[in-house]
């Protein structure tokens, strides 16, 4: 098994200006995957102080404004309808309480605020009545994000115009897994509305779920997968796995802590610009953990006590561990 020096790592994932990022073969991955932990951690460190600010951490919040429900079958999702979770379908929030949740999320540091409906793709009518939410929360000088599904033609341009600015739409797995975990879509589905997503000019937030069964050749499957979008994600939402009692990956393998810790850093190696984003689970990672995620080159975190349906750590225990670690949140900026 080789091992990449940090010089030859720097050198794979430099770009030239106006050029396409270096494609990264699923064996490369794997091979990132196998240095020794410290050595991994400490190359995604480095890669990461040569694009940002280590103690700067993007603060996102998450608000599920449609909940329940969805007609996907998801293995690892407590909103399909296919499940019994317990989980009660909810309709559309009414404009004004998505806003003044966006408010509040502003008030307490949050400088991007994602809207997640529960669609396997929104209908027309659900366009015209998101694009109102976006312009509203737009209005508060918050970042807009939004995850609504697959798209059909014309609606990212009708996203867009509204003032969204992130589009979010995970590629889950290995793309030789897909249809393992999800049968009511295929991984080309996933990629046709990144398309869509792209030509209407938005900005991508585009991750996966770690600790579905996988193997590590097969998270290294979805780490190439991301990295060789054209071009890479501005955010990458990497999330463990919240079993849900009712689902059919509720008994799923615990994954070992520090193979979170691995896959977080290959991202940032193989991704050195996007943000890379604890997500899902964070809520069961010890303050230790976490702290090496970010030692490994995360730099941004949901931020609130939900994530759509599921738990996440509470506000003020975000802001005490960010005070232990000396890290701060990133102001809102243009290009953030």
């Amino acid at each position: 098994m080789s091992t990449l020096s940090p010089i030859a790592l720097r050198r794979q994932t430099e770009r030239k200006p106006h050029a396409t990022a270096q494609y990264w073969r699923k064996c490369q991955v794997e091979e990132l995957f196998a240095l020794p932990f410290l050595d991994l951690v400490y190359q995604a460190a480095q890669i990461h102080r040569e694009h940002f600010n280590p103690r700067e951490i993007q603060l996102s919040t998450l608000l599920s404004i449609k909940t329940g429900g969805c007609p996907e079958d998801c293995e690892y999702c407590p909103q399909s309808a296919h499940y019994n979770t317990g989980l009660e379908k909810a309709k559309m929030m009414d404009v004004a309480e998505i806003v003044e949740k966006a408010r509040i999320a502003k008030s307490r540091g949050a400088s991007r605020f994602c809207m997640g409906a529960a669609w396997r793709g929104p209908k027309p009518k659900d366009v015209e009545t998101v694009s109102e939410i976006i312009k509203a929360v737009k209005g508060l000088g918050l970042e807009t994000c939004g995850t609504f599904g697959m798209l059909e033609d014309g609606m990212a341009e009708d996203l867009k115009n509204a003032g969204l600015d992130y589009y979010n739409h995970n590629l889950d797995t290995d793309p030789e897994r897909y249809n393992d975990i999800i049968h009511t879509r295929r991984h080309e589905d996933r990629m046709d509305t990144l398309g869509k997503v792209r030509g209407a000019g938005l900005k991508v937030c585009c991750g996966g779920i770690v600790g579905m069964n996988e193997t590590r050749p097969e998270r290294a499957g979805l780490i190439a997968s991301l990295a060789n979008l054209d071009p890479q994600p501005e955010s990458v939402p990497i999330n463990q796995l919240v079993k849900v009692e009712g689902t059919p990956l509720a008994d799923a393998e615990d994954l070992d802590w520090t193979e979170f810790v691995r896959t977080i850093a290959v991202a940032r190696i193989t991704m050195p610009k996007s943000y890379v984003r604890l997500s899902a689970g964070r809520s069961d990672m010890p303050e230790a953990m976490q702290a090496l995620c970010f030692m490994a080159g995360a730099n941004s975190i949901f931020y609130g006590d939900k994530l759509l349906t599921t738990e996440n750590p509470e506000e003020d225990g975000d802001r005490l561990l960010m005070h232990k670690l000396d890290l701060y949140p990133l102001q809102h900026q243009a290009d953030a």
